[in-house]
Order: structure tokens, then sequence, then C-alpha cells
């Protein structure tokens, strides 16, 4: 560090107290105990006639980073860094010539610190008081930060923007998109008051309602915002219909108002076209839901018509072909009765088509009325259906007691009742066949997955895509009798308590599942 001194009027050893005063001696710098500069607040450096140091307290050493031995009776621009004496000790001497006292705050860029110095002339030297100031420079920058940041939206705004005094109402500042608005130019803007973008009078219309005019003009650091109707004045005197909001902003250290307009013309063309598209939907919506309705009644038509005009020849058929078969027996020959038989099993499919037909179309939406289901009994009263239909059939069914689910029964029943009716099918050439019901803990959180499985003839898994499809059919009709709807009857059920299903098949047999979602407390209530 160079060794410069303190200079007055080009003189190291004496002041000034005006230009015209002569130059008079110093007296010497009377010693003050360091120990009562300890107590003073901030750092305090205490320099002679000649520039050096005499007393400095513990704070300023330690602002200055060093120690009493290393400064005691050096030049006071010895002690500070070389880039601060640099900058300021001329400008310092200039200054004091003149002045009472020059303040200026150096900056540490290797620490990030700030520290402000005051010094003062005294008749024995000068008094140097020192400070940190980071926090309060800080604070400063992110101010100034937000200011760049607040104009830098400001600017950007697609909003028409401006802002005015409340005082002198003179238009302070305007963004871009407020330029572009009323095609006036900036600078011609900036010349203006609020008044001259009003119609005549409708300007102190606006200040009346920012707090009933007197908040704002006063001062108020209450926010008030509001948002009306009014015209605006465009640069050729054009009359446009706005949405303006305003509200009382601190802006460069002015009291003022920010104006930001919204075109409301542009706006009602895309309200306008927003309600012709909105009309041409729920006209197609009404069409597609009129075109739904009829089809629900052609459907419920043709469900009535198998279940009633269907119902009745079927019954007739059978019974014929059950009368030809007992009564005119001896006259027929073995192939003769090989036909009737199967007039009769043709018969028991078309009738077992028409009810699975009836129960895939007519299932019901899901019920509020959900309740807890005993799966275990509902399995039990199936199988023992099954049972009576085929008493000569060996099936054990493995099935844990107590099994419960909370779901619509009625649908719950008809998926089980296709289930194990599909279990029992399947199982048919198996000298011992096996069934087993189970509840399993589903992937998602509260998810329960109903599984039943056999050890029947599985399903080719390059098909299993069309096993829950209506009509589809993985095995020969003559194997394994069906019509290919108990499967989607499953997923059907699944689908309207929200759940999923699928199927797999390894050597032994076949297994399908249906997850169902854990159900809310309202769907219960």
């Amino acid at each position: 560090m160079a060794a410069i001194s303190l200079e007055v009027n080009g003189n190291r050893r004496a002041y000034a107290s005006s230009v015209n005063q002569p130059v008079i001696s110093a007296p010497v710098l009377s010693p003050v105990p360091r120990a009562f500069l300890d107590l003073l607040t901030g750092g305090v450096v205490l320099v002679d006639e000649n520039g050096h140091i005499a007393e400095i307290n513990s704070e300023a050493l330690k602002l200055l980073r060093c120690t009493l031995s290393t400064v005691q009776g050096r030049d006071f621009w010895d002690a500070v860094p070389e880039d601060v004496a640099e900058r300021h000790q001329s400008v310092a001497g200039k200054i004091l010539a003149h002045a009472r006292q020059h303040v200026f705050v150096a900056h540490n860029e290797f620490e990030g610190s700030w520290i402000e110095f005051v010094i003062r002339p005294h008749a024995a030297g000068y008094i140097v008081n020192m400070r940190d100031v980071t926090a309060d420079q800080k604070l400063t920058l992110q101010q100034n930060e937000g200011e760049r940041y607040n104009q830098l939206i400001f600017n950007a705004n697609p909003n028409a923007m401006w802002i005015f005094d409340v005082t002198s109402l003179n238009i302070l500042e305007v963004n871009q998109a407020a330029v572009e608005f009323y095609a006036i130019p900036r600078k011609a803007f900036l010349q203006l008051d609020m008044g001259d973008l009003f119609p005549d009078g409708e300007g102190a219309a606006l200040l009346s309602t920012l707090g009933s005019g007197k908040s704002a003009v006063s001062g108020s650091n209450e926010a008030h915002l509001s948002a009306q109707l009014c015209k605006q004045k465009k640069g050729d005197g054009q009359l446009v219909l706005v949405e303006l909001a305003c509200g009382r902003v601190n802006w460069n250290g002015h009291k003022t108002v920010l104006v930001s307009i919204a075109d409301v013309a542009e706006r009602h063309l895309a309200d306008r076209g927003l309600r012709r598209e909105n009309a041409a939907l729920e006209e197609a919506l009404a069409r597609l839901q009129s075109e739904l309705k009829k089809s629900n009644r052609d459907l419920t038509a043709f469900t009535y018509g198998l279940s009633h005009d269907l119902q009745g020849p079927l019954h007739a058929a059978n019974g014929f072909a059950t009368m030809l078969g007992d009564k005119y027996a001896a006259a027929l020959d073995n192939t003769g009765r090989h036909y009737v038989s199967r007039i009769q099993a043709s018969i028991r499919q078309l009738a077992r088509l028409v009810d699975d037909l009836r129960t895939l179309v007519q299932l019901p939406p899901l019920s509020r009325a959900l309740e807890r289901i005993d799966l275990s009994a509902v399995c039990d009263t199936l199988i023992n259906d099954l049972h009576k239909r085929n008493p000569g059939r060996v099936v054990s069914v493995e099935m844990a007691p107590g099994l419960s689910l909370v779901a619509d029964k009625r649908l719950m029943v008809t998926a089980l009742a296709s289930l194990l009716d599909n279990a029992w099918k399947f199982t048919s050439k198996k000298s011992e066949g096996w069934i087993r019901v189970a509840l399993l803990t589903g992937q998602a959180p509260g998810e329960l997955v109903l599984q039943v499985s056999d050890n029947g003839t599985g399903f080719d898994v390059a098909y299993s895509a069309k096993l829950f499809t209506a009509f589809q059919r993985l095995h020969s009709s003559a194997d394994f009798p069906g019509n290919g709807l108990g499967l989607a009857i499953v997923k059907s059920v699944a689908e309207r308590h929200g759940g999923r299903v699928w199927a797999e098949t390894d050597a032994t047999g076949a297994s399908f599942f249906m997850a169902l979602p854990p159900l809310s407390a309202d769907v219960l209530n």
C-alpha cells in the first residue's frame, strides 16, 4: 500500500476552516484512552496532524482486518485496502477542504461486505468513524432489483398500462402495450395528464372512485383496486369501451395510480364466438341425447322381444321335441332319436343365450345402496345350484370362510354366477375338478381383487384379450357349450364398480380376476 496522507489545501499538517482564512497550525492530538474508544459504537480511528493513526478501537481493527501493532502510528490510508485508498484519498482531501465531513462506502468484493467511512476534521487532526453497512447495502440492492423487476413486468405486460401522479395528474410512465393500444407515441404520451385519455369529465369520475378520491390524493397506503367499464380516447380521437382497473402504488418515490386497460370490444367478440360454439355444442349434445334415448328405447324393445316373444316359441319347440322323443321313440331309429336329442340341446342353448343376452343388456347401473356382501355364502348357494344341475360331478371348492366386500349385491351375484359357471364348465372333463375363490389385496391402496381359479382346460394366451368380449369363444361349443357372454357380463359388472378384469393361465388351469377400487364413504351413506 502507498503511504498517502490526507491533504487539506496542500498542507498535511494544517487545515483551513474556509478558503479565505489563513492556515493555522494544529495543536497536538490529546491522547484518548483506548478503553474509552472501545466503549463507543462502531469503529473509531483518531488520526493526528500528520495523517498517522494515533488511536484506534477494537471495532475499527476488526473492520480493517488488522491488529493494533500493525497500524499504530502508520498513515491512515496505509491501513485501508489499496483500492479504497486510491479511489477515495484524493477526493477526501479536496472535499474536507470545504466541508465539515466526507462520507463514502467501500465495497470489499472478495468478502461481499460494505464499510461506511465518515471523516471529520478535528483541531488536532481527524476523526474517522467506521461501521459495517453490509445489511443496508444488500437491502438497497434488493430494493433496486425489485424495482427493476417491477419495471420489466410493467413494460412486458400485454395489457395496456400507464401510471399518473395523484397530485399533478401527469402521466409518469406508460408501457408498450398502452402505446400501441392508444396509438400515441411514447414521448407524446408522457406529456399528457390522465384527463386527456378520458371523454370530458370522466377522468374526474375515476378519481372519485379511488377511495372517494380522498385516500389517493392524501397519500393513504391502503391498497384500493377497482374495475369499471368506461370509455377511453385514442390518439385519433376515437372512443372505445374498455374495462379499467386501477390501484394506488408508490412509483419511484411518487404517490401514483396504476391504470390497466382491457379492450372489452375484443373480449365481447370472443365471448360472442364462444357463446355460438357453446350453442352449437349444446345442440349437438341434445341431438346425441335424443339419439341415445331412441337407441335405448329400441334396445328395450329388443330385449322385451327376447324375453317374451322368443320364450313362447322356444318352450313350444322344446315341448314338442320332448313329446316326439317320448311318444314316438319306438318308431324312431337311433338316428332319429339322436336328431331329437340335438334339437332339444339346441333349444336349451338358445334359451340360455336369450337369458344371458337379456342379462348383459339389462344390467342396471351401479346402485348407491351398496352393502357388505358375504361372498362365501353367495358362492355356497351358487355352487349348490351347479351340483343340482350336474349331481354326478366331483368338484371340490376351496374358499376361506367369511370372505366379504362392499358392492352392489345384485350385480356382484350376477358376476359370481358367470365366473363359477365358467369354472364349472371348463372342469367338466376332469375326473376330479377343483375351483378356488379368494380375495386378494390389489396394487392400488384399498383395492380388492376377486379371484376365481380352476384346473380346467385353460386358454391360449395369444387370445386372452378376446376373453371378456361378447360372443368371443376360444373353444368349440361341441367341447364346452356356451354362448360367449358370461365373461362379458363379468367385465360389465366390474366397470360399473369402476374396476377392471383380466385372466391368467398356466399348466394347472386358468384364473380370472376382478379388481374393485375402494369405495368412498359418501357412496356408502
